[in-house]
């Protein structure tokens, strides 16, 4: 069974039509697979980014100095130990006083308290938050 040249021609054109359509599908998928590439690139940049700024952020903010390291190593020094537990919300007020300079507070978690927190300076106890003018009185640390 021949097929005429004009049946010939035809399913020659066919053929031709279906490679120009693959080859056009092909072209669309890379350009998609491109697309998403250089989204995912962009994605994990930004991601990077945003990473490294976290951690600059809060390495600054960890180990930058606080502005009450002197009065508050001066309260260790002179013997003052502040108790407390880290569940009670005035013990976290007395500590966010302090902001990063509580590092250098000598703090015991002690759950016999009545009162929290409770400071004991010089022998004496002294309950609930104190203020700076306070401590500065009691233990002659300036504020």
């Amino acid at each position: 069974m021949k097929l005429s040249n004009e049946s010939l021609e035809a399913k020659r054109r066919e053929d031709a039509l279906a490679r120009e359509r693959h080859k056009v599908r092909e072209d669309h998928f890379q350009n998609l697979a491109k697309v998403k590439a250089k989204k995912k690139k962009i994605f994990m940049e930004t991601g990077v980014t945003c990473f490294v700024v976290f951690v600059a952020l809060f390495s600054y903010f960890w180990f930058a100095p606080g502005i009450y390291d002197g009065s508050s190593k001066c309260l260790t020094e002179k013997g003052a130990v502040m108790y407390g537990e880290d569940w009670c919300k005035y013990t976290n007020a007395q500590k966010g006083m302090f902001g990063n300079s509580f590092k250098y507070i000598n703090y015991q978690v002690k759950t016999d308290l009545e009162l929290r927190p409770t400071w004991v300076i010089d022998g004496k106890t002294y309950e609930t938050v104190q203020s700076f003018e306070r401590l500065a009185e009691l233990t002659g640390c300036s504020y």
